[in-house]
């Protein structure tokens, strides 16, 4: 199985805030997961609350856990809220199905990792981990259609 690198991660984070930083968003967390769900690399801005890592994390796993980016994540949420229900039994609580959560993919289309952002609204996370996962040369899957 392949996986997000620590120096495609270290791209990911630091990019994607330097976007949150141009846009003015409130102070952000970018967490990056490899493709079995394990943290590469975290990032929290000064000044973001207490449980942006956690929150980030949790879209970031709920994604990679699913197969299908944050978006997707979101409607499949609003319309199946038992299911969602008891996937957070199932996951101890750590998946949040909001944007903000986006998965990595390589060249070929298999996924080798996640991003999750916490800190402003949920569409603009999203819009600084895609701008994180592009400028590492990847392909960004944030579950709406191409």
């Amino acid at each position: 199985m392949a996986n997000v690198t620590l120096a495609q991660a270290a791209i990911i984070t630091d990019k994607a805030l330097e976007h949150g930083r141009s846009l003015k968003l409130k102070p952000l967390t970018v967490a990056v997961l490899d493709a079995g769900g394990h943290l590469v690399a975290l990032k929290r801005e000064d000044n973001s609350s207490l449980l942006r890592p956690q929150i980030a994390q949790g879209k970031a796993w709920g994604v990679l856990g699913m197969g299908f980016g944050g978006r997707e994540f979101a409607r499949r949420a609003a319309a199946a809220p038992a299911f969602i229900a008891a996937l957070g039994v199932a996951s101890e609580g750590r998946i949040i199905p909001v944007p903000g959560g986006v998965l990595i993919r390589a060249g070929d289309g298999g996924i080798i990792g996640s991003v999750g952002i916490s800190g402003d609204v949920s569409e603009q996370d999203e819009a600084c981990a895609v701008h994180g996962v592009r400028a590492a040369g990847l392909i960004p899957d944030t579950g709406d259609p191409a």
